[in-house]
């Protein structure tokens, strides 16, 4: 029975849900975080059925915001064994031309800079236990470049580089950094890239099968099983359809 500490960003739908769901039948404690408190209240109350849970409310993009939120946790719940850092968002499919600048700050503030605010605030309890293990969700589009994924892509490969350095610096601190990249998973990414529209979003993963979030929660509970020698430095996953970021089998 695995005892260990999980804080999870991004808990309330897609992938973070399907991991929170995952990690809790396997008995992790688990501090959920989300901007939609209703759904976070929810999920909360399902698991706890299973094990530990809490929640912390708050916007990544929001430094003082995150750091009131994460050093808020009561003294029993500050020993992060687990970080995975999973909120994200793509936004606009445009050309680099006619990019709304709204859209490549979202991008920006929440890819990079939330990770950033969240990792700042848990690394320290790390680097004093000399014990932990950092996960990153960051895509195949952290690997390759597709069309009209300018700043998206940026923000992405800025999430693989950031996994690489935190590998390096905190390697004397025994600390694991995991860098899953995954390829096209259905969940409300295109939804929220195409702003809310749903024909558009749905042409995404038309003729083919994509992964689901559950897939990527397997990929990070088999991560966190390893042995203590072990770690599964990089990781990317694709559907079976898909051969790259812009090479997709479509029936």
């Amino acid at each position: 029975m695995d005892k260990r500490i999980a804080l999870i960003t991004g808990a309330t739908s897609g992938i973070g849900e399907a991991t929170a769901r995952l990690l809790a039948k396997h008995h992790f404690s688990l501090v959920l975080c989300g901007r939609r408190q209703e759904r976070l209240q929810a999920l909360a109350n399902d698991l706890k059925k299973e094990t530990k849970v809490t929640t912390l409310s708050f916007d990544v993009r929001d430094q003082k915001a995150v750091a009131r939120a994460i050093q808020s946790l009561p003294t029993d719940w500050k020993q992060i064994d687990v970080l995975i850092n999973n909120a994200g968002n793509a936004h606009g499919l445009d050309p680099i031309q006619t990019g709304s600048i709204d859209d490549w700050d979202a991008m920006m503030d929440i890819n990079v800079k939330g990770l950033l605010y969240v990792s700042k605030e848990i690394i320290p309890v790390m680097t004093s236990r000399q014990t932990g293990h950092i996960i990153n969700i960051g895509s195949i589009a952290g690997k390759e470049v597709y069309p009209n994924g300018n700043v998206y892509c940026a923000s992405k490969f800025a999430v693989d580089a950031l996994t690489k350095g935190m590998r390096l610096d905190l390697n004397p601190f025994g600390i694991k950094v995991t860098g899953i990249h995954p390829g096209m998973v259905e969940t409300e990414f295109s939804l929220v890239r195409f702003k809310g529209d749903e024909q558009k979003a749905s042409t995404v993963y038309k003729g083919l099968e994509p992964l689901k979030a559950e897939d990527i929660a397997d990929v990070i509970l088999y991560s966190l099983q390893a042995p203590k020698h072990v770690v599964l430095a990089d990781i990317t996953i694709l559907p079976t359809a898909q051969a790259s970021a812009a090479l997709v089998k479509r029936s």
